[in-house]
């Protein structure tokens, strides 16, 4: 056992970084209707061990630092990675609960999934009497819970939301994976706007859930956080996670008719998910039974875009004296009436109208003298297009004529960059030239380095490589990142390349290598002409801590 200053030493900079944290996060492993401390056992007698408190650790690593919950015989916890320190959260049951065999099986099939949307399981592991499930804690994430207590959710935050949460549901349902416990305390916002699901399997196991329909017990889910989003209501009777349930007898209604001003298009939308008996409370479109069909079904609505910046205006600045023209005059005083001021009468001398002429005259001789400069300029022209040694210009063809407006470039195919001839995530590369920033191609989480890991077939890092079908003009390429802190480039192949597969195969750089924020865009003051462009991706941010690290691109559009 190490000394108790030196765990004091090792663990101070976690325990700082976390503190911050412990409020937002006081109820993140539990749902909102069960936040209770609780003795019940789980039908074997059995409650979780008396000797677990606040300063325990877990394979001499994870100190537990508070209790968050304790349910039917299990318990959660905030706690420390000392080795790694950082926040995580973990679960613990005795071996000998009659969930500890369900609860490992999902913990280690979700732990496979490693998709960035949900929030990680880090470490499953049966030991001492012991099960434990840790994983992720996300300190800088809001419970969906927590954001809809001040009201409804913008429509695009709304859009977004059902969006990613359910484009990550397909892509769990497609590995066999369900969630089942998908509500408001399980849905948490990033403070860069990601949407991340947590406790996949887990939550369900733990509470022993199971479903006969597993596809439509999520979509239904689903369908009822976009409700709460729309209208700050529980879409059923009885109140839930700190919202006011629909009023008794009414029936299900659709979100625009509780609250004015809802988006139609999401009402609709949050209705076909909400499936009751396989009818839908929609009479316009066919229900959405399954995560993949909701996805579908948001990709043919017109996209929601971010509202536009708002600005405040400047206060006004009071005008000066000189500002109004009347520089070196007094101000005149409030409510006082200015005079305004009589124009000098007419030259009606004889000295006036004799002054009057001279001036016409003159007038009238310098216009003359113009005339005459002005025809004599016009004939040497002329004089010198008659020459037979110069081309003459044409009008329409001078070089004032206004570029013509740049069109998009399709995409005929994508592979990924893989130079040692592996790929990461080759089944995904479609995502990224789909048409929706909701989706993209994710390369798996890697530890230790953000240079793909430090693998040996990473060491040129990975990418997209873009295939325009033929050789074109292009002038303009616009990448949406998946995530800010990507070092990347743009590059290149030359018109006659075919297949290009290597780094040096990409001659024509049209960015230098470096650092991206959420996205990557780059315009040439002249064209270049390729068939092949490539997003060249060499480090990854980190993913969660300071060990994890993950990138991706969401959306590449090019125009010529």
């Amino acid at each position: 056992m190490a000394d108790n200053s030196d765990e004091s030493s090792l663990t101070a900079q976690a325990d700082q970084s976390t503190a911050d944290g412990v409020a937002k996060n006081r109820e993140r492993d539990t749902d909102s209707d069960e936040v209770q401390e609780s003795t019940r056992t789980d039908g074997s007698g059995k409650t979780s061990p008396s000797e677990l408190h606040s300063g325990h650790k877990l394979a001499r690593r994870y100190r537990l630092e508070e209790c968050v919950t304790r349910l039917d015989g299990f318990s959660s916890w905030r706690a420390v990675d000392e080795k790694l320190r950082r926040a995580v959260g973990v679960h613990i049951l005795p071996a000998d609960h009659s969930r500890a065999r369900s609860v490992l099986a999902a913990a280690r099939s979700s732990a496979l999934l490693g998709d960035p949307r949900f929030v990680q399981v880090l470490d499953a592991v049966e030991e001492n009497d012991l099960v434990y499930v840790v994983h992720e804690w996300l300190p800088d994430a809001t419970e969906m819970t927590t954001l809809l207590a001040s009201g409804p959710l913008e429509p695009y935050d709304a859009y977004q939301m059902v969006s990613q949460i359910s484009s990550a549901m397909a892509a769990a349902h497609r590995e066999g994976l369900a969630h089942l416990r998908l509500n408001p305390t399980a849905v948490l916002r990033t403070s860069t706007g990601q949407w991340r699901i947590r406790g996949l399997a887990v939550n369900a196991a733990l509470r022993g859930i199971a479903s006969d329909t597993p596809q439509r017990t999520d979509t239904e889910a689903i369908g009822a956080l976009l409700y709460a989003a729309l209208t700050q209501r529980w879409p059923y009777e009885s109140d839930a996670y700190g919202l006011s349930g629909l009023p008794k007898d009414i029936g299900l209604i659709a979100p625009d008719q509780v609250r004015a001003g809802v988006h139609r298009g999401l009402s609709e939308l949050s209705m076909r998910a909400l499936v009751n008996d396989g009818a839908t409370a929609s009479r316009h479109e066919s229900p959405c039974t399954t995560p993949e069909e909701l996805v579908k079904a948001i990709g043919e609505m017109p996209r929601i875009r971010p509202p536009e910046p708002t600005f405040t205006a400047p206060p006004e600045y009071q005008r000066t004296s000189y500002q109004q023209g009347t520089y070196g005059r007094q101000a005149p005083r409030p409510g006082a009436t200015q005079p305004v001021p009589t124009p000098p009468p007419p030259l009606q001398s004889r000295t006036g109208k004799a002054l009057k002429w001279a001036v016409s005259a003159l007038l009238i001789a310098a216009l003359g003298l113009g005339s005459w400069q002005l025809a004599d300029a016009l004939m040497d022209q002329g004089g010198k297009n008659e020459d037979p040694g110069q081309t003459q210009t044409n009008d329409g063809d001078s070089g004032n004529k206004p570029a013509a407006p740049l069109k998009d470039i399709p995409i005929n195919s994508v592979r990924e960059f893989a130079p040692s001839g592996s790929g990461i995530q080759e089944d995904e590369v479609q995502l990224a030239v789909d048409g929706k920033t909701a989706t993209a191609w994710v390369t798996p989480q890697y530890r230790g380095y953000a240079n793909f890991g430090n693998l040996p077939q990473r060491r040129e890092g990975s990418g997209l490589i873009l295939d325009l079908g033929s050789v074109r003009n292009v002038s303009r390429v616009d990448i949406a990142m998946y995530r800010s802190g990507q070092t990347a480039e743009l590059l290149a192949a030359d018109a006659d390349a075919t297949a290009p597969s290597s780094l040096s195969d990409f001659s024509q750089r049209l960015t230098e290598l470096s650092a991206t924020g959420s996205s990557l865009h780059v315009e040439l003051q002249k064209p270049i002409r390729t068939r092949y462009v490539l997003v060249h991706v060499t480090k990854l941010p980190e993913d969660g801590s300071a060990d994890l690290f993950r990138g991706g691109i969401s959306e590449v559009s090019i125009r010529g």
